[in-house]
């Protein structure tokens, strides 16, 4: 796991916000202008969440979104919440801003304890 990324993630969670990838990409030295460097991230980001998960934490990656029109998180989000058994796989709009809504809120939550 990145500990870089993580880090930052936790940052983010204490601060109550969130970052989208191209502000995160150059702190692990990263492009998101770059394809293998966008997939790069999205596994990054997939060990983050499985290890999340794994201490029975929130999504902490939820945090992370494209800069741009629509401010969400990417589809890989969706399909890791879904193989965690976190999100029904209901691609719907309003489903899926629902649940990433709420991992945000939970996120924040967990962490601004912490």
């Amino acid at each position: 796991m990145n500990e870089t990324l993580y880090n930052e993630l936790i940052r983010l969670a204490q601060a109550q916000d969130l970052a989208a990838y191209s502000d995160v990409a150059p702190i692990i030295e990263l492009s998101m202008d770059n394809e293998e460097d966008r997939n790069r991230i999205a596994e990054l980001l997939r060990e983050i969440a499985i290890h999340e998960n794994s201490e029975g934490r929130p999504m902490l990656t939820a945090l992370i979104v494209h800069r741009g029109n629509d401010n969400k998180p990417g589809e890989g989000f969706f399909s890791i919440a879904q193989e965690l058994g976190h999100f029904d796989g209901i691609r719907g709009q309003i489903n899926m801003l629902t649940f990433w809504s709420n991992q945000v809120t939970q996120v924040h939550n967990h962490w601004a304890s912490a």
